[in-house]
């Protein structure tokens, strides 16, 4: 079989394929109006957490299986004492900072600020100079402006004055990077991936393909730079420079962002779209500290600070569920590949 051959087969394949994703969200997409006519749609709601009272009943778990029962049941005596006392001395309660944990696990569209806009809308109802915020967040990055509005979303926590600690365990990349640099404090784990201060766009194009088989495409528009580069027409040499100039506007801004919140970063060295691990990402300026969220966590409550993981749940109808199970399958799957290629390792051959 020619090449030309298997191209025209997988092409077909890739066809039908196609043709059955979009049967099935059809479906779906009726279900999902089904639902909404039967029930009307309901609003999220935001729930609370206390991860301070979680570390206390592990404390408590691994003390009660390795004392002996007596002895236990004198040590806990003895604790809620001590903490009546604290408790009385203070006039009623201790007020204790607190910190509220946000979770960010970003994807190409940046679908997660829906969510952190609640969530920091329902923090600035209470939180004060006195509390700080903790992000714990993942991202390999996406679009410019889903990264942007959640960027944008910080920098409200930032505006109130709120200590805001963003911590990177896995990866905080491109869009997600964009977000890290809203933290006051920022910390990374040594192989974290960040970084990838740049900007990318890539399409195929299929205009000798089509033209090949005599299959015209028309695309009218009004406004000269209104289509640039298409998949299906026939690209010119000025729609190419033209695309060429609105990515590197794009990177200029990133570029002016960070310099905004990182000022000690150096641009020239690190706004090259390279990434960098953790351990390397510090002398850089890329990041402040070595760590990780959960030994940031653990110190805080062991210094007696309220820890409030705060997340938005939206309630969702039997239609949405499907469609966001079938969007999520494939975005995970588009995800991966997109990784792979962008955040190439020692893992890959």
């Amino acid at each position: 079989m020619s090449v030309i051959e298997w191209f025209a087969e997988y092409g077909m394949f890739l066809a039908q394929a196609l043709t059955v994703v979009a049967s099935v969200l059809v479906v779906i997409g009726g279900i999902a109006v089904a639902s909404q006519r039967i029930r009307p749609q309901e609003g999220g709601q935001i729930e609370v957490r206390r991860l301070d009272e979680r570390y206390e009943a592990m404390r408590d778990a691994l003390r009660g299986a390795s004392l002996d029962p007596k002895a236990y049941r004198k040590l806990l005596k003895r604790e809620r004492k001590e903490k009546a006392r604290a408790a009385k001395a203070s006039g009623d309660t201790p007020d204790l900072p607190r910190v509220f944990v946000l979770d960010f696990e970003g994807d190409l569209r940046a679908a997660a600020v829906e969510a952190l806009r609640e969530e920091v809308s329902a923090v600035l109802t209470l939180a004060g100079t006195q509390d700080s915020v903790l992000l714990r967040l993942e991202s390999p990055g996406g679009l410019v402006h889903g990264y942007g509005l959640a960027a944008a979303q910080l920098e409200r926590l930032r505006a109130r004055g709120l200590k805001l600690v963003v911590c990177v365990d896995k990866v905080a990349a491109s869009g997600g990077y964009m977000m890290a640099c809203m933290a006051t404090e920022l910390i990374a784990a040594p192989f974290a991936v960040l970084g990838s201060i740049g900007v990318l766009a890539q399409l195929p194009n299929l205009n000798r393909l089509l033209r090949k088989h005599d299959i015209d495409y028309e695309m009218l528009t009004a406004g000269q730079y209104k289509r640039t580069l298409t998949i299906f027409g026939r690209n010119t040499e000025e729609g190419r420079r033209k695309f060429t100039e609105e990515l590197e506007e794009t990177h200029t801004l990133f570029k002016e962002h960070v310099g905004k919140w990182r000022p000690a970063v150096d641009l020239d060295a690190v706004a090259t779209g390279e990434t960098w691990y953790g351990s390397r990402a510090v002398s850089l300026g890329l990041i402040d500290a070595i760590g990780t969220s959960d030994q940031w966590l653990q110190d805080a409550a062991d210094s007696r600070q309220v820890l409030l993981e705060v997340s938005y749940t939206e309630r969702k109808g039997l239609g949405e569920r499907l469609g966001s199970l079938m969007e999520s399958t494939v975005s995970r799957s588009v995800e991966r590949v997109l990784d792979r290629l962008q955040f190439p390792g020692p893992w890959q051959r």
